[in-house]
């Protein structure tokens, strides 16, 4: 795993054996430790404080394992210890056309109508006429509503556009509550789909307050070719079983750390198949069409509350078009990718590529949770 700076502040999660629950844990000199007290038996309590930073600073614990020896631990195996998503009552929330790349290239998705083989041809005519020219307007500026304007005169519009560049962001549920797998774990591809790829993001943490606390990595597992069919496809495009990752670990915000450095992160993927297929790409923060304290609250405020708090994926700029087998074909997984995806100060998340009628069920709910913390005595 890329290594995080030794002054940061990390919260996570990892499954405990001994209870048969998870434990919060930090990371202190390479040694993962268990901070789990019945002040914060979960991370969303940790993100409710009033300094989520300086409580892990300080926070007893017990030893658990060296960092290298957990990550090399089997996820899924309920004997050993192994990290889950660093996130457990959250909402997990996503915002989808966040950049002006990845926007044109949801158009090419709905006007391809989810065919991988009518997208080339699409990509150059919609690349053509739009461009880059996009990139700079701000959404909901009279600037944008001009563009618009012409764009539908032209017979562009697309309703991707309409939220890349229109005054409401696209925000949709990504996963439920406690779905998220974590580094290391298998992601899920519906099995019906033909044409997909991983997104990597910057995932926020964000109170019911509605403060950003802190910033972690996730992949928002993304069908093309079903949300191509139909915008109204998204949720079987996206939620499904372990088809949303985060992690490693939640790097909390502190003096040293903060969301300005969010809005510089630069974020690099590698996949690397089992046929010998390599695909790199990045996204940068840098280039994102609306900032992130305004997606938030967009997102959580008199409008929508969140009393556990929630996740927030930013959206990417990343959107391969490389082709994997055949010209013209573009890029999909295939079972036994490995997805890895990293930016300097928040490490690397990695995980491999399975069916989701493949992928271990997701049985540990809110009740069993709940049930497993009152065992414990920690409720």
């Amino acid at each position: 795993m890329q290594t995080l700076p030794r002054d940061a502040t990390l919260v996570g999660r990892i499954w405990t054996p001994e209870v048969q629950g998870p434990s919060v844990v930090t990371l202190r000199d390479g040694v993962v430790w268990d901070i789990t007290s019945c002040e914060a038996p979960l991370v969303r309590d940790i993100c409710e404080m009033d300094d989520p930073a300086g409580y892990v600073r300080a926070a007893a614990g017990r030893r658990v394992a060296a960092l290298d020896a957990l990550l090399a631990a089997k996820v899924g195996d309920l004997s050993v210890p192994h990290l889950l998503a660093p996130c457990d009552l959250h909402a997990i929330k996503a915002c989808g056309v966040t950049f002006a790349g990845s926007m044109v290239e949801r158009v090419i998705e709905e006007r391809a109508g989810g065919d991988p083989a009518r997208a080339e041809e699409i990509r150059r005519r919609v690349g053509a006429a739009i461009g880059n020219s996009l990139r700079n307007i701000r959404p909901g500026s009279p600037e944008a509503m001009a563009a618009k304007a012409a764009l539908q005169a032209e017979g562009l519009w697309s309703q991707y556009l309409e939220v890349g560049i229109g005054p409401d962001a696209e925000v949709f549920s990504k996963a439920q509550v406690l779905s998220a797998v974590g580094h290391g774990a298998d992601i899920g591809l519906h099995p019906v789909s033909r044409w997909n790829n991983p997104e990597p993001e910057v995932v926020l943490a964000v109170s019911s307050k509605g403060r950003i606390v802190g910033a972690t990595l996730g992949n928002d597992v993304n069908l093309r070719d079903v949300e191509g069919r139909s915008a109204l496809l998204l949720a079987k495009a996206k939620d499904n079983n372990a088809s949303c990752a985060i992690g490693p670990f939640l790097r909390l915000f502190d003096a040293d750390f903060g969301l300005d450095d969010v809005r510089r992160a630069e974020l690099t993927l590698r996949v690397e198949g089992p046929d010998g297929f390599v695909l790199d790409g990045t996204s940068s923060m840098s280039q994102i069409s609306r900032d992130p304290a305004d997606l938030v609250s967009q997102t959580i405020g008199r409008h929508h509350q969140y009393p556990d708090g929630l996740m927030l994926f930013l959206g990417t700029l990343f959107a391969p078009t490389q082709d994997r087998d055949e010209p013209g074909g573009g890029f999909t997984h295939k079972i036994g990718d490995k997805v890895i995806i990293s930016a300097p100060g928040l490490g690397a998340l990695c995980n491999s590529v399975n069916l989701s009628t493949q992928c271990p069920e997701w049985t540990f709910g809110i009740r069993a949770l709940m049930a497993n913390l009152a065992r414990r005595g920690l409720l």
